[in-house]
């Protein structure tokens, strides 16, 4: 665990809440899941906590915030409510898009979530266009956009990657690499697999960190959007890491060996977390215990308030539809 960043008390405690809160909602996700609660695609974070919670602290509320479908994590951190977001997961319009988007496309404009994209690397253009934005308004905002090393390999991410560097706009990349994409090991897929190299052949500051450490990752953010509000230019910031859990639930995970799993699981960045703040004593055990109970409490009334949802009306299926008359 890194030692190299300086964090007090309050915030250890902030940081492992978030971390715990995620996980927990992932796993409650999973278990509703199977119970036909939930209905379509399904991906967990499960594992990769440390990349949403680490960075995402760092952020203002002034910056956009751009993910892939594996997103429930950012949506937490940045404030959409657990109940929220299990509302939409069951299709309730209580839910941030009143249950139209699900999990993949999670969305809150007031706080400058946009999205959830489920088309492999769609978003990172996007991401240039909010930039740009603010680039060109003379806002103080950044953009950051989360997304794995599968889209590392697409068109788009190299287009996104020209037009950053040669506009010199404020974004911050952040790949999730967790080595198997949805189903293909990195080293089937890329001919370089050290992938903060193909920031540097666009002239992008770039860097790799422990995606499994949320105070390396806490630490290179830092620097990292330090970097881009000083000089206005583009960052790359690979976070390697892994997912304890399959591509979606619908992944029958033949790809790799249980072994290799239980392997990585020695280094479950809660464990390395939680071990790290009580070897330099900024945390109980019974405060863990605590936060484990305040935590489960909140997923049971967030699982709760979304079964109290409401589909919404069939009269109302059309709006926000465009369509053209004749």
């Amino acid at each position: 665990m890194s030692t190299n960043i300086n964090i007090d008390q309050s915030q250890a405690i902030k940081v492992l809440y978030q971390m715990m809160l995620i996980r927990r909602f992932e796993e409650k996700a999973a278990e509703v899941y199977t119970k036909g609660f939930i209905r379509g695609f399904l991906h967990l974070y499960i594992g990769e906590e440390a990349i949403a919670v680490g960075i995402m602290n760092t952020l203002s509320p002034d910056d956009n915030v751009l993910c892939t479908y594996r997103e429930h994590g950012q949506a937490l951190v940045r404030g959409l409510g657990a109940g929220v977001i299990m509302a939409e997961m069951y299709g309730k319009q209580e839910g941030c898009c009143r249950g139209r988007g699900g999990s993949m496309h999670l969305f809150d404009a007031s706080k400058k979530f946009y999205g959830g994209s489920a088309i492999v690397a769609g978003h990172l253009p996007l991401a240039l266009g909010f930039a740009l934005s603010d680039k060109k308004m003379k806002r103080s905002g950044i953009t950051v956009c989360f997304f794995g090393e599968g889209a590392a390999a697409e068109g788009a991410f190299h287009e996104a990657m020209n037009l950053a560097a040669l506009w010199k706009i404020p974004v911050l990349f952040v790949c999730e690499n967790n080595l198997y994409a949805m189903g293909t090991a990195i080293r089937f897929s890329h001919a370089s697999v050290e992938l903060e190299n193909k920031g540097a052949t666009y002239g992008i500051p770039s860097k790799v960190v422990d995606g499994m450490d949320v105070c390396a990752v806490m630490q290179a953010a830092r620097d990292a959007i330090e970097s881009i509000r000083n000089n206005q230019q583009p960052y790359f910031l690979v976070c390697n890491t892994y997912r304890f859990r399959a591509h979606s639930m619908f992944d029958a995970e033949l790809y790799r060996e249980k072994s290799e799993v239980e392997e990585k699981k020695k280094r479950d960045p809660i464990v390395l977390f939680k071990n790290f703040l009580s070897a330099n004593k900024l945390i109980t055990s019974a405060e863990i215990t605590s936060l484990e109970k305040q935590i489960e409490d909140e997923i049971t009334e967030a699982v709760r308030f979304a079964e109290a949802g409401t589909p919404e009306p069939v009269e109302q299926l059309s709006r926000f539809v465009y369509s053209e008359t004749t």
